[in-house]
């Protein structure tokens, strides 16, 4: 076994320093040195949810550097920088994976921390760690020019809101509204705008207009002011949904032209829709979730060629505790990223 150190717990509460037991290499695996690593609500909904004794290291969007490689690896050598998102493994044989949306195998993808490895039935342990290891497959080589701190959150927040704007179609002469300005929908502004989109933010206060248009975005609809929202009724073709909790989506899908759609990808439990919202229009409330390794792919290559990444506020990995609590109360602009050289 391999061993590093890490942040975890092994209840709900308070990440602790603590020795983290790596796989030794297979023949398809490689070890990251983990740099840099992204703190996402996903992880503060897993330590709020964790009651167990088993530890749980969280993290799932990290950058880093090639350490060491298994036997057949030929994509990767010592000291090529690398990206590792929420998917590290999944069973390549189903439908979907055979259409490159390995995001939604089958049988279940494999998840960066809290999933089920594969082959020994191991809980995985995340990227809030110095090391990872990895099959070859789901690392992805870093382009050049990107700033591997900044970059690290595209590999969740870029890629959820990629994956639903590429396969909506969105181009030049698209009208699109990003409802939340947090750490997706800061990225899907970037991503629409550099897209050719026509792009409008929805936020409860008019507080976000500078921001909204030093991100890309062409206007700002108050969602709390009704004048605004029947102005603005019918008017967008694509609307990405990223706000974090349980909402009444009448009043987004009101924003929807006929035939557009809704992709809810912020908060993914139980929903109500009236079918009136949706029938009058004709339109639709869609989903998606991370993206496949072609996908993932596209997305970084897209962000080298248009110099997008993500804002972030960069943190010793110490204060690991410190971002999850400002996480929890919304501050933060636009995602927290945690620095891991200082864990040996």
């Amino acid at each position: 076994m391999r061993t590093t150190t890490g942040w975890g717990t092994r209840g709900p509460g308070t990440l602790r320093e603590t020795p983290i037991h790596r796989r030794e290499l297979r023949r398809d695996d490689i070890a990251v040195r983990v740099d840099f690593c992204g703190v996402c609500h996903t992880d503060l909904h897993s330590l709020r949810a964790h009651s167990g004794a088993d530890l749980l290291v969280p993290g799932h969007e990290f950058t880093g550097v090639v350490s060491a490689t298994g036997e057949d690896v030929t994509g990767f050598r010592v000291g090529d920088p690398v990206a590792v998102g929420n998917i590290v493994d999944s069973c390549g044989t189903c439908p979907m994976c055979l259409a490159d949306q390995e995001n939604f195998c089958r049988e279940f993808p494999t998840l960066t921390y809290g999933g089920t490895d594969r082959h020994d039935g191991s809980t995985t342990l995340g990227g809030f760690s110095r090391e990872y290891v990895v099959r070859d497959r789901f690392a992805h080589p870093l382009p050049p020019g990107l700033d591997p701190a900044a970059a690290a959150p595209l590999l969740c927040a870029g890629i959820t809101v990629w994956e639903p704007l590429r396969a909506l179609g969105v181009g030049p002469g698209t009208r699109v509204a990003v409802s939340g300005l947090g750490g997706l929908g800061h990225l899907a502004v970037k991503f629409a705008a550099a897209m050719g989109a026509e792009v409008a933010v929805v936020s409860r206060s008019a507080d976000r207009a500078a921001d909204a248009a030093r991100l890309g975005a062409h206007d700002l609809v108050v969602s709390s002011d009704p004048a605004q929202l029947a102005a603005a009724r019918d008017r967008f073709d694509v609307l990405i949904d990223t706000i974090p909790v349980a909402h009444d989506l009448g009043p987004y899908l009101g924003l929807v032209a006929m035939d557009g759609t809704l992709s809810q990808v912020g908060h993914l439990g139980p929903v109500t829709v009236e079918a009136l919202d949706l029938l009058v229009g004709r339109k639709k409330l869609s989903s998606a979730g991370s993206g496949g390794r072609a996908s993932t792919a596209a997305m970084l290559e897209f962000c080298a060629t248009h110099g997008i990444t993500a804002d972030v506020e960069v943190l010793p990995s110490s204060e690991v505790n410190t971002a999850l609590d400002r996480l929890s109360r919304n501050d933060v602009r636009y995602r927290f990223v945690l620095d891991l050289a200082d864990l040996s």
